[in-house]
């Protein structure tokens, strides 16, 4: 019952902090349309995420909070990654150049779709706050025995969430072979990083 307890509150807390709009869901998103790489993208980000909860639930959680350096450099550099990347995402926006979901999309290969997907995960201060933080430090409470089956139901919703946003994008690509809707993404995950870049500064 214990072990059934730590995997379900594990699951509804990583499903609740990892819905939200992020980088890692627009750009999951945003590869899901395309069709570029959409299992090594969902891979690379579940396995981050696992990587990510185990060394919290471990203890990193309460290193990172303890260290004004770890804090510092995360706070700063993940505003900057943030507020580039929503700039370049209102300019994509309004450049003439509209994307498209199709064969005439520009085909992006398996090392840049990589090395993005671990840009968006990595250089993303909250993907630290809400893994290696949050849940962490929650997971980090509980009982020796407890803490595997929480790290598991954690995992379980990173997996869940991601494939189902990557492939289950695919439905949506017709809809999004119009330039105005690729617009209308643009824009709104622009206007999520800028915000998100305020927060983290100004949090």
């Amino acid at each position: 019952m214990l072990a059934s307890t730590a995997y379900l509150k594990g699951l509804g807390l990583s499903a609740g902090l990892i819905m939200a709009i992020g980088a890692q869901n627009a750009h999951v998103l945003r590869m899901g349309l395309k069709r570029q790489h959409v299992l090594l993208t969902v891979a690379a980000c579940v396995l981050i995420d696992a990587l990510l909860i185990t060394l919290g639930v471990a203890g990193m959680g309460v290193l990172v909070q303890s260290s004004p350096t770890l804090l510092f450099v995360a706070r700063w550099g993940g505003a900057a990654f943030l507020l580039w990347y929503g700039l370049r995402s209102w300019r994509a926006a309004f450049s003439s150049e509209a994307l498209e979901v199709g064969a005439e999309a520009r085909k992006l290969g398996w090392q840049g779709a990589l090395l993005t997907v671990l840009a968006m995960s990595l250089l993303n201060p909250h993907v630290y706050l809400d893994t290696v933080v949050l849940i962490g430090s929650i997971g980090g409470q509980l009982a020796a025995t407890e803490r595997p089956d929480f790290i598991l139901g954690a995992v379980s919703a990173s997996v869940l969430w991601f494939f189902g946003l990557g492939f289950g994008a695919q439905l949506l690509s017709p809809w999004f072979a119009r330039p105005a809707a690729w617009r209308g993404i643009d824009m709104l995950t622009g206007s999520t990083m800028l915000v998100l870049a305020g927060l983290v500064a100004w949090g």
